[in-house]
């Protein structure tokens, strides 16, 4: 493909391809590829794909791959890629790395401006999701040219991060983490200037469930409420009680947010509806108390509807626990953040009350997640989810150069 050949850089942009701590083998491969990189990265956001159905996406990833005499096979799904680069393991210091990327889009209309926004109507790369993927295509391009691999690393293309059940589950199903001793992925973070990777210890991102509560009642006139069950009264005291009452039953410390994101019941304003729904989150930061989080809900849900006496159904649906990064990874990590772009590169970042299905992966082999910064330093940050959200490529760079290093730190010397 032509896309992968030397070429000129994409235009306006103002990159340094050169920036870096080597080693040599890597800065060549940052000078020929990144003006390539640049240019999958936009073609990607450009044509957004929305989670299981990113059959473009892949295609475009595995012809990358190939371009290099990598050769992916694609994960059971039917979307997403596994490949391999370097030797088995069973070497003296030989180990096996995972490097993680995802490649799906939001439902959502992008509004950045950019010249190369999104084509399709209401998907976009609102999270990064392309910015992730093309990192991980460069630190393929970077580790294929290394003049030798002490082990295997493991490129993971995973579809669905965005929904649940998401993609990390299909990965474990495939088999894709046997024999890997550590994963690293990284996730743009509009709030960590362009050239920084946030790292922390432990937990950095939060678990995340979703709440589907349906109220019913028999129904009525509005001027005879007595006669019924006031269905949007009893939705209103929940939705209004619940997210206090649960920070007020869990510790301060278990960091928990639980937020409405959809909340409707009736059409008319003189009848009272015989049913309304509210959808929302509970986000939890601590393991132990996410494991206590539903039957808490439930109960909550059933005291403050009592006096209403209108029936409900609850759908809790546990979703992922919160990102735990292995200490010994994050040691590794920032020692590759010193050597790969300087040691004032790696920055300390706190909790997210975010979710991210990495975490699935993590609980089956040790590693981290870290933030990779994207935010210009100039412009107002956007945040991710958000239609005007848009991240400075010269975090493409970075990523690479993290990753490669992440992989060399991870071995034990010889």
């Amino acid at each position: 493909m032509t896309m992968f050949a030397a070429g000129a850089p994409a235009p306006d942009m103002v990159l340094d391809p050169a920036a870096g701590r080597g080693p040599d083998w890597l800065d060549a491969v940052m000078r020929a590829r990144l003006p390539m990189l640049v240019e999958l990265r936009r073609r990607i956001h450009a044509h957004p794909e929305l989670s299981r159905q990113e059959h473009s996406t892949t295609e475009l990833v595995a012809d990358a791959l190939a371009s290099i005499g990598v050769t992916a096979q694609p994960l059971p799904c039917g979307t997403g890629l596994i490949a391999d680069i370097g030797p088995a393991t069973g070497l003296d210091n030989g180990r096996t790395i995972a490097l993680r990327a995802d490649l799906d889009a939001l439902p959502l209309t992008e509004e950045s401006g950019l010249p190369f926004a999104s084509t399709v109507p209401g998907v976009a790369h609102a999270c990064g999701h392309d910015v992730h993927t093309t990192v991980l295509v460069g630190a393929a391009f970077a580790l294929a040219a290394a003049p030798a691999l002490p082990g295997r690393v493991r490129l993971i293309f995973q579809p669905a991060e965005e929904v649940m059940p998401g993609g990390a589950g299909d990965v474990v199903a495939s088999g894709a983490l046997e024999a890997v001793d550590r994963a690293y992925a990284l996730h743009c973070d509009p709030g960590v200037p362009v050239g920084r990777i946030g790292l922390r210890t432990g937990a950095i991102t939060s678990a995340c469930d979703m709440v589907e509560l349906t109220v019913t009642g028999p129904g009525g006139h509005t001027s005879r409420p007595q006669r019924t069950v006031d269905v949007v009264g009893a939705l209103a005291a929940v939705t209004g009680q619940l997210p206090y009452l649960l920070a007020r039953h869990l510790p301060a410390q278990a960091g928990v947010t639980m937020v409405w994101g959809s909340v409707h019941a009736g059409d008319a304003a003189n009848v009272i509806p015989q049913h309304g729904i509210a959808k929302g989150t509970v986000r939890i930061a601590d393991r132990a108390a996410w494991a206590d989080a539903e039957a808490l809900v439930r109960r909550l849900v059933g005291e403050v509807l009592a006096p209403f006496g209108a029936d409900h159904r609850l759908a809790y649906r546990r979703d992922v626990p919160p990102v735990v990064n292995d200490s010994a990874a994050v040691v590794a990590l920032r020692s590759a953040v010193a050597g790969g772009i300087g040691p004032e590169a790696a920055v300390d970042v706190e909790q997210s009350s975010g979710a991210e299905d990495f975490a699935v992966i993590l609980e089956q082999v040790p590693g981290a997640l870290a933030r990779l910064g994207v935010w210009d330093g100039v412009s107002e940050p956007v945040d991710l989810h958000s239609p005007g959200f848009h991240a400075d490529e010269r975090a493409i760079a970075v990523g690479v150069r993290t990753l490669v290093h992440a992989v060399l730190e991870s071995w034990p010397p010889a």
